[in-house]
């Protein structure tokens, strides 16, 4: 019987337990997927302490990404919109919603994986399909950067921001990343960062003026919340956008409408990949332009650690603590 990482109830990684479960065949419109290798995101952290309440009743199946080989096909399946078959023994991705990806196997939507390229390793597909299409529809949609705009990435070390910083630098962006710790900022640097700030021993906003020359950053990519909310506002040129994200350090305190103004009519988002990739032919496109990056070389993921599935909770221990950069990537 195939295993999962389950919880039964909030709270630390100890809830996260390692049991037995059923999986069904494929009904219409779904696979079946063997997993080979399934991301770890902070999103996962805050659903399993209930800050994220959304996603489905307990016990519940962490995880939003994950790579494998289809197993069976259910009724009505036959091609993606890229006109690529799904088919037993077809290498598929996904990243998002629904959640799930802590197992050995699940069933899922056709329509929310896609085919793997030849060149795409499974350990790269399952660390880049979530945090990879974010920074796809972050540069590309949210805003969408051109030659000569800076940025501001907040945990730049990160799986996104070490994508975003990598993608902005590509797209001819001044990229200014921040960080907590010499050795991450060692790491931004080599991906793509022009200047790095270290958030917790420097003014973020007062180093971003002075790196842009008084003017501010076009936009500025925060996932953490609470702790740099004021910082990234503070950051932005007149007109500039704020790109929220996620909520790594607690839900920011309310914001005063007139502050946007009286900051030079900003513009602020939160937003979420779900929301991007709802039709299949767009989630089909934005992969296929991630997958391009990636070919060629321009967008680099780094799987900078690895657990076996069933230590999920030693994953989750070394994420919150801050000790880890980059992706992370359980493997089944």
């Amino acid at each position: 019987m195939p295993k999962a990482i389950r919880i039964h109830e909030t709270g630390g990684p100890e809830v996260l337990r390692w049991e037995d479960v059923d999986v069904r065949p494929p009904g219409p419109g779904e696979v079946r997927i063997r997993h080979t290798a399934v991301g770890v995101n902070y999103s996962d952290v805050l659903h399993r302490t209930g800050f994220y309440t959304y996603g489905g009743s307990l016990p519940m199946i962490l995880g939003r990404e994950g790579a494998g080989v289809v197993e069976a096909v259910g009724p009505g399946v036959e091609h993606q919109p890229r006109g690529v078959a799904l088919k037993p023994g077809t290498r598929v991705a996904y990243g998002g919603e629904p959640g799930g990806s802590y197992c050995e196997a699940r069933v899922i939507a056709a329509d929310r994986v896609v085919a793997l390229p030849a060149g795409i390793d499974d350990r790269i597909a399952a660390a880049v399909m979530l945090k990879g299409l974010t920074a796809q529809y972050l540069l590309r949609q949210t805003y969408r950067v051109k030659p000569g705009d800076a940025i501001l990435v907040h945990a730049a070390a990160g799986g996104v921001g070490l994508l975003l910083s990598q993608w902005g630098n590509r797209l001819g962006a001044l990229v200014i990343g921040t960080v907590g710790s010499e050795a991450k900022a060692g790491l931004a640097r080599a991906n793509g960062c022009d200047h790095v700030i270290l958030y917790d021993r420097e003014d973020v906003a007062k180093r971003v003026r002075a790196i842009t020359k008084g003017e501010g950053v076009a936009a500025v990519y925060d996932s953490v919340g609470k702790a740099t909310f004021t910082a990234s506002l503070d950051s932005l040129a007149p007109r500039g956008i704020f790109v929220a994200y996620g909520e790594a350090s607690g839900e920011p305190d309310r914001l005063r409408l007139m502050e946007l103004r009286e900051r030079g009519s900003l513009f602020l988002t939160r937003c979420t990949l779900g929301d991007y990739t709802k039709r299949a032919q767009d989630l089909a496109a934005m992969a296929e332009e991630l997958f391009r990056e990636i070919a060629a070389g321009h967008v680099r993921p780094l799987v900078q650690q690895t657990f076996p599935l069933r230590d999920a909770a030693e994953a989750h221990r070394q994420l919150e603590s801050r000790a880890t950069t980059g992706a992370t990537v359980l493997i089944p």
